[in-house]
């Protein structure tokens, strides 16, 4: 993780010249000056006028002195500080991750009431969203504000099938982006992550700062929001590497489990959060699945994995497995059941290092290729409000499985046949 200290000379200057910020907002997204000027404006139309420190990346390009927003000194300040390290060794999950803790730090420094993190471009025509994000900060102490993205039918699934409805149904509150990228931070709960960053270190178990922000607030009941953003714009999806991608993404949620096993099994029904503005309607989808493609990656997985997937699945789920797939590709339909099951079953066997976790988790994708499938195959020429029915029908049925997870998770010695 990116530490506070040493901080480099001309970092340290800055800081001292703006001494004190009540809004930090830390820029992850690759905006030029222009649109860093925008983002700027925006942010000076929030109630109050609060003194604002914008960080930038220092490997960045200054902006122009015409568009600089800290050319006549006034807020909001331009601050370097090293945010993303392009040489660092960690996956790319990691050095988010540590951006993130980056930005924690500074608004420690700087003594900020609240900080924002800006990681995306949207499909939006201004920079005012990031303005929605922080006001609740601000003007109605929201420890975390997280964006509501206008929803593509196949994009942000691994989130969409797995992150969303396993966050909804462990902690019982009904967010769609549990992971942001895009979010807000009061001081109290960046304070809480930064602390509990530091216990964890000394043990050797580093806190993800985005995987485990929203099951630290929810766990200590912290205020939570959703803001209505835009569509956030995702790069295509690498189908042969995502392999990579669920493994980086679902290792620490699996380890956040394990953290807060005690306040989870606690929880039972979800509740809605408040959702701040106007939802934001989407002209037209994008993207597509190859579904031959996807059940094909199945059928290998079936064939070569089956060692790896009968140390991690009771016998129950592997004679389904076989089931789904002796059928035609017309017929290819994995239930939601089944998959919520092998989500849980998997998750446990992180948590036991059954085998080695980045092994047992890559083993993972071809199921859900098939669960990408069968999702695609239901939202054939479906429309927007099709495939929000299609994901709300997903996460109650997360919900409705949990007793499966929690006797397994607390008898794993017993498979359930």
């Amino acid at each position: 993780m990116v530490e506070a200290e040493p901080i480099p000379q001309h970092v340290q200057e800055k800081i001292e010249r703006v001494h004190t910020a009540d809004l930090v907002v830390g820029v992850l997204a690759d905006l030029d000056p222009s649109a860093l000027a925008a983002l700027c404006d925006a942010l000076r139309a929030l109630p109050r006028t609060p003194r604002i420190a914008v960080l930038r990346d220092d490997h960045s390009p200054d902006p122009s002195p015409s568009n600089s927003p800290a050319a006549n000194n006034s807020s909001p300040f331009l601050v370097p500080w090293p945010l993303l390290s392009p040489d660092a060794p960690d996956t790319p999950m990691l050095n988010m991750s540590s951006a993130y803790q980056s930005v924690f730090a500074a608004s420690e420094k700087l003594g900020a009431r609240a900080c924002c993190v800006i990681a995306s471009n949207l499909d939006a025509p201004s920079p005012a969203w990031v303005r929605q994000l922080a006001q609740p900060l601000l003007a109605e102490n929201v420890d975390l504000a997280l964006p509501f993205y206008a929803r593509h039918k196949f994009e942000g699934l691994v989130n969409s099938s797995i992150i969303a409805p396993l966050t909804r149904c462990l902690y019982g509150r009904q967010i769609h982006n549990p992971m942001g990228p895009d979010l807000g931070v009061s001081q109290r709960l960046y304070q809480k992550m930064l602390g509990a960053d530091r216990s964890a270190r000394n043990g050797g178990n580093r806190l993800h700062s985005i995987a485990s922000l929203a099951p630290a607030a929810l766990c200590d009941n912290l205020l939570v929001c959703e803001v209505y953003l835009g569509a956030r714009i995702y790069a295509p999806t690498d189908w042969v590497n995502i392999s990579s991608l669920i493994a980086e993404v679902l290792s620490p949620v699996f380890l956040d489990m394990e953290r807060n096993a005690a306040c989870w099994q606690r929880m039972r029904a979800s509740l809605t959060v408040p959702a701040l503005g106007d939802p934001v309607l989407i002209s037209e989808d994008k993207g597509t699945v190859d579904i031959r493609r996807m059940v094909e990656s199945f059928h290998l997985g079936n064939r070569d994995l089956g060692e790896i997937w009968g140390l991690v699945l009771p016998p129950s789920t592997l004679v389904e497995l076989r089931k789904l797939a002796r059928l035609p590709l017309e017929q290819f339909h994995m239930p939601d059941e089944l998959w919520i099951r092998i989500v849980f079953d998997f998750a446990l066997a992180h948590r036991l290092r059954t085998i080695n976790r980045d092994h047992l988790l890559q083993s993972m994708t071809p199921l859900y290729m098939a669960w990408v499938a069968s999702y695609a195959h239901d939202l054939e020429g479906a429309g927007a409000a099709a495939v929000d029915q299609r994901l709300e029908r997903l996460s109650v049925a997360y919900e409705t499985g949990k007793p499966y997870l929690v006797s397994r998770w607390r008898w794993p010695d017993r498979f359930n046949p």
